[in-house]
């Protein structure tokens, strides 16, 4: 069965701002699904789906991304393909529009993870949309880092990720975010750690989004797969977020195993995700 499940990052609830989010979503779940229906594989799917969450200013990826403690954007993303248990990921990119896009470049190469200037040069050879760093800033960003900056109150940021299924039964995930408001420039999470923000195999393909230090540590998304082996995709992104919450964090994880059947968790009060599938779609917060 195929399917595309998409999530905008776990975090307070924002009634405000909860039905843009929402509709943000499942428009990005259709642009995967486009890719589906038309007999392309989970991870074309997975990535335009995550590319056009990264050009939506609701989200913390891309445009519109948290800022750094100095008032920078500095982004990461991770692509992993089932099949083969091929990985592309990148950090600190400040250069790239999508740098989900990035990542999938990396698929098929010697080297999974690439940070920093380099990162972003590799995107300028590969013809990649570069920009400049501040036109990735929004008015609503920078307010934000003011208020934590006076406050130093931590406010609970997002991450934004998509798994899928294909026809042929290949199975993908990607996640993409701009990491956590007012972290200190260098501080990568857990979004580009393949096993920790994201993983797939042939098992299944899961997307995290929560606190990243704590899912490195928890190996959140392996084990989310990994429960797979016995457990239902509810049941294993329960299961992982458990050991989330042991060492101190909280989130929320998508999984999808190789049946085509999904699962969707958090700990936070809200994380605002869509799915689509055969006949169906809807959204969830």
């Amino acid at each position: 069965m195929r399917v595309i499940v998409v999530h905008g990052g776990a975090g307070a609830a924002d009634a405000e701002r909860e039905a843009r989010r929402r509709a943000g979503c499942l428009e990005a779940a259709r642009r995967g699904w486009a890719i589906l229906r038309q007999g392309g594989d989970a991870v074309e799917a997975v990535v335009e789906a995550v590319a056009a969450l990264e050009d939506d200013p609701e989200f913390n990826a891309g445009l519109g991304a948290v800022l750094t403690r100095d008032g920078q954007v500095q982004l990461d993303a991770a692509v992993m393909r089932g099949w083969d248990r091929a990985a592309g990921a990148v950090a600190w990119v400040t250069r790239t529009r999508n740098p989900v896009r990035l990542a999938r470049l990396l698929l098929d190469r010697e080297t999974v993870l690439m940070v920093g200037p380099p990162a972003d040069a590799l995107a300028g050879e590969a013809g990649l949309p570069r920009v400049d760093p501040a036109a990735l800033i929004t008015p609503r960003q920078r307010e934000r880092l003011a208020t934590f900056l006076a406050s130093r109150r931590v406010e609970e940021g997002g991450t934004v990720g998509a798994v899928a299924r294909d026809s042929s039964g290949g199975l993908a995930a990607a996640t993409s975010t701009g990491g956590r408001l007012g972290q200190r420039s260098g501080r990568v999470g857990d979004t580009p750690v393949i096993g920790a923000g994201t993983y797939a195999d042939q098992r299944g393909a899961a997307s995290a989004t929560g606190t990243g230090e704590a899912f490195i540590r928890a190996v959140a998304a392996f084990r989310a797969v990994s429960a797979l082996d016995h457990a239902s995709p509810d049941d294993a992104a329960t299961a992982a977020l458990a050991t989330v919450t042991e060492v101190g964090g909280r989130g929320g994880l998508i999984v999808v195993n190789a049946r085509g059947e999904f699962g969707v968790a958090f700990t936070t009060a809200q994380m605002v995700h869509a799915w689509i599938r055969e006949g169906e779609e809807g959204t969830g917060a």
